[in-house]
């Protein structure tokens, strides 16, 4: 089904709903009609919120009708369905009469589970398509629309608002998604699991996803897909238009068989996958980590125009591993500029490297770190920058902080210094890249082993991922060259 018969309005309607209505709203905390309910009311969702179930009563302040019938007409545009199968297709017509444009069906019992779930799923589809209402699921955990706060889903979190869009055949991945943009603070502005895609498969909410102003990136896991030739021809089109990340599971005979008992999903051959998102333009990420850092960095820093990398750090180590990871990539560790080695020379003692790593050697000072990095970033023969060392003075702070002598002997005056310093220098990154156009990665183990730590806990403030290592730095940066290179090839603006 494409985007135009799932109707483009039906979509809005299921992300952007002026009223929503909980079918089997529960007064029980531990079930799904009462998690979602409070979920929805918890964060901030300004539209009506409605309640249906047999007994009626009130739940979370929340009047819940009988029935559907009950309600005001045009009240609600969204549907969260959480009634058994049985009665499903009566609620949907009961919806339609009352103006719901898009049904999203949380129950299970349908193809995941056999012949006859799969006849009623077929009849559920059909259905749906006779009442113009858009159908989402069925099995599925969730929808969340944060420019909308609205949070209609049976999992947790609920995260920051940003400018990444996920789509999942699996509503866990969902939640794990959501986890990862809490930890970082790069924030989702839509999300949806798809269940059993019945009527919609994951590449029509990605389509929507391709032209949605709220959107940077559409970041997707799948497991199969019945018609694969139509599916590549879809994720072409939205990777021409946006950045698209797709993380497959499925891809070893376990996993294929794990795939077709979790959601009836038609597993294919994973070499041809991988052409297939090469040929499309389509960031194809190994891992759920993978698949969000990458989604992570098209949301939040510019697309190199072309592969050279120069690497700044505080200490060598660091230096040296990282350009073992850009030589194994297809990135360039771009050979130092004589002018701009003329340009450091003049901030640093003698004792740096003189070459690419820019290794400082200990050698800074108050102001090295945002000198060199805007040096680096501004000269032309440099596509990207890696910044390495940001956090260590605040790490030494808080060791001296939670001694036994601060905050005496002129403590308390070098940790705020060193925590200030750590917190600039994070800002310097972000205004580089945005000053120059280009990326400014910035990567330390403590973005994981001590995220309060000042340096990356600012980084996080700028809106930009603080990667963990080195590699998984580089890494990202050579999935935003890739689809630069791909949209420079395909003369896409």
């Amino acid at each position: 089904m494409t985007v135009a018969a799932a109707s483009h309005e039906g979509l809005t309607a299921l992300f952007e709903p002026k009223g929503i209505v909980v079918a089997g709203a529960s007064s029980h905390p531990g079930k799904f009609g009462f998690v979602v309910l409070h979920n929805i009311l918890a964060h901030g969702y300004a539209g009506r919120v409605l309640a249906t179930n047999r007994e009626g009563g009130e739940i979370l302040g929340v009047r819940v009708a009988t029935s559907v019938d009950e309600l005001p007409q045009g009240a609600a545009e969204l549907v969260f369905v959480c009634t058994p199968a049985g009665i499903n297709p009566e609620l949907l017509r009961s919806c339609a009469r009352k103006g719901v444009r898009a049904a999203f069906v949380a129950t299970g019992g349908y193809g995941e589970t056999g012949p006859d779930g799969a006849r009623a799923e077929a009849e559920l589809v059909a259905l749906a398509d006779e009442l113009g209402v858009l159908l989402a699921g069925p099995n599925g955990q969730g929808i969340v629309s944060t420019p909308s706060k609205l949070c209609a889903q049976i999992v947790a979190p609920y995260p920051p608002a940003g400018r990444i869009a996920i789509a999942s055949q699996s509503g866990n991945f969902v939640s794990s998604f959501e986890n990862y943009a809490c930890h970082s603070g790069v924030g989702v502005s839509r999300a949806v699991s798809a269940g059993n895609a019945a009527a919609l498969g994951v590449a029509d909410y990605l389509d929507w996803f391709s032209t949605d102003p709220e959107t940077a990136v559409s970041l997707a896991y799948v497991e199969g897909f019945a018609h694969g030739r139509a599916f590549a021809t879809r994720i072409a089109t939205i990777a021409a238009r946006r950045p698209l990340v797709l993380v497959k599971g499925g891809i070893t005979a376990g996993g294929q068989r794990a795939a077709q008992s979790h959601t009836g999903a038609l597993a294919t051959d994973d070499r041809v996958f991988d052409g297939v998102c090469r040929q499309a333009g389509v960031t194809r990420a190994a891992t759920i980590e993978e698949a969000f850092e990458a989604a992570a960095t098209f949301a939040t820093q510019p697309l190199p125009r072309g592969p050279r990398v120069l690497v700044v750090t505080t200490a060598g180590g660091w230096g040296v591993v990282t350009a073992d990871a850009v030589g194994r990539s297809e990135l360039e560790l771009v050979a130092l500029p004589d002018d701009l080695r003329a340009a450091i020379d003049a901030e640093l003692p003698p004792r740096w490297s003189r070459n690419n790593p820019v290794d400082f050697a200990g050698a800074e000072t108050r102001d090295t770190i945002p000198e060199v990095l805007a040096l680096a970033a501004a000269h032309p023969a440099v596509d990207a920058v890696v910044y390495l060392g940001l956090g260590i003075q605040s790490n030494q702070a808080r060791m001296m902080r939670t001694g036994p002598f601060h905050p005496g002997h002129g403590l308390d005056r070098i940790v705020a210094y060193h925590e200030r310093q750590d917190a600039r220098f994070a800002r310097a990154a972000a205004e580089v890249s945005q000053a120059t156009g280009k990326p400014v990665l910035t990567a330390t183990e403590l973005a994981v082993t001590d995220p309060d730590n000042p340096g990356p806990a600012t980084v996080r403030e700028t809106g930009r991922l603080c990667y963990p290592s080195a590699e998984r730095a580089v890494r990202a940066l050579e999935h935003l060259w890739r689809y630069a290179r791909f949209r420079s090839r395909r003369g896409l603006a």
